[in-house]
């Protein structure tokens, strides 16, 4: 009796190890051992190329630390942001990782993991005696914004709801393919501000050698970044949920939010 307790209890050992071992493998990927992910490589400190065309950034990191507990490589799909959803369900990639907000609509597209708080920031030109700190404060003005983000939707409601019947003029939004076009526009004056994501309006600012400045003083429209995958695919899911559980553990998910200024969703 002994002798059969111990060899359960050996085999009961050895299924749990086989299982967490080939959890990782049991995710389906497009491409077998590879974890591929979208987003658009023009974001920094989010992701972008460096001088030697490696991918570099947040998302990139984390995309790499979620692929090492999940024992595959990562591969990155550089698309623009407003496809990158319509990529997911097209099977391009496996997950997107790129700085892209959790919002209902966007649930209701694909599956989502939270793994990062953040907000926005408004820049003006150096030069410009506006400084907008509010998004009230944008009543009347010209924005510049990235096509495809949440803050058009709610630049456009505040613009009717608050602006409009105020007497403040509309907040006239204007959309770009991407977020360095954005600040192309506010250099060249067809734009007045420009809404772009805290981290990156930072690095926007140094980019531009201080012609572009941040003027807001804290963060506004917070809310929380995501991972996104396929309705449908629960083995990747799972899979990426227990890579970042894991990473939690191992204390390589703060040290990644501490080097990037961003902080841990609180839901």
């Amino acid at each position: 009796m002994r002798n059969k307790n111990n060899t359960a209890v050996r085999l009961t050992v050895l299924a749990a190890a086989v299982f967490g071992a080939t959890l990782a493998h049991a995710a389906t990927t497009v491409t077998p051992g590879q974890f591929k992910v979208g987003m658009e490589i023009t974001y920094p400190p989010f992701e972008s190329y460096d001088k030697d065309k490696n991918v570099v950034g947040s998302d990139p990191e984390l995309s790499q630390l979620l692929a090492r507990h999940m024992d595959l490589k990562t591969e990155f799909v550089d698309t623009k942001f407003p496809s990158l959803i319509l990529g997911l369900n097209s099977g391009h990639y496996d997950a997107i990782i790129s700085g892209m907000y959790i919002t209902p609509e966007r649930q209701t597209q694909a599956q989502t993991i939270p793994y990062a708080k953040t907000g926005a920031a408004i820049m003006v030109l150096k030069d410009n005696p506006l400084k907008p700190k509010t998004p009230e404060d944008l009543c009347g003005l010209k924005v510049g914004l990235e096509k495809g983000t949440t803050w058009v939707a709610q630049l456009n409601k505040l613009s009717t709801d608050y602006c409009v019947p105020n007497n403040k003029g509309a907040i006239a939004v204007s959309e770009f393919p991407s977020a360095p076009e954005v600040t192309q526009a506010l250099l060249s004056g067809n734009v007045q501000t420009q809404v772009e994501i805290d981290g990156a309006a930072g690095m926007i600012a140094e980019r531009t050698k201080g012609r572009v400045v941040v003027s807001t003083e804290h963060s506004i429209y917070q809310q929380t970044l995501g991972i996104f995958v396929k309705k449908g695919n629960e083995a990747l899911y799972q899979a990426l949920l227990k890579a970042f559980d894991d990473s939690k553990k191992s204390g390589e998910y703060a040290a990644l939010l501490k080097k990037y200024n961003l902080e841990e969703p609180t839901h």
